[in-house]
């Protein structure tokens, strides 16, 4: 891999992913397609719904996410991934086998260790 450390753009990639609910929004929305706001918060445990709207708005803003606001009362909001943010899938799934991977490990040398 050649990439000059002066001109790298991982910076630039993860300050749009960066954050504890930002690549698992995206993993929902690539699982399931369409999502109403509400089924998303309760897809995952723990994001208050400040945080998710947060989250959200900052990914539609980065083109990651589109966001459907229905003339209804109460009014439906829907979410979905984009075709621009489906270029983000390979890396996303990459990151997830990487992080189990991690874990595993860690555990092996968590095992090890008290076994000495």
């Amino acid at each position: 891999m050649n990439i000059d450390a002066n001109h790298c753009s991982v910076e630039d990639a993860l300050g749009i992913l960066v954050g504890k609910w930002k690549p698992i929004i995206l993993l929902h929305l690539m699982e399931k397609g369409t999502v109403r706001f509400s089924d998303l918060k309760r897809s995952i445990p723990g994001i208050t719904q400040k945080m998710l709207t947060k989250q959200l708005r900052e990914l539609e803003n980065e083109e990651i996410i589109n966001r459907v606001v229905y003339p209804e009362v109460p009014p439906r909001v829907e979410y979905s991934i984009s075709e621009y943010g489906r270029t983000l899938e390979d890396l996303l799934h990459a990151m997830h086998e990487w992080g189990q991977a991690h874990t595993i490990r860690k555990q092996q040398k968590l095992q090890e260790d008290t076994t000495k």
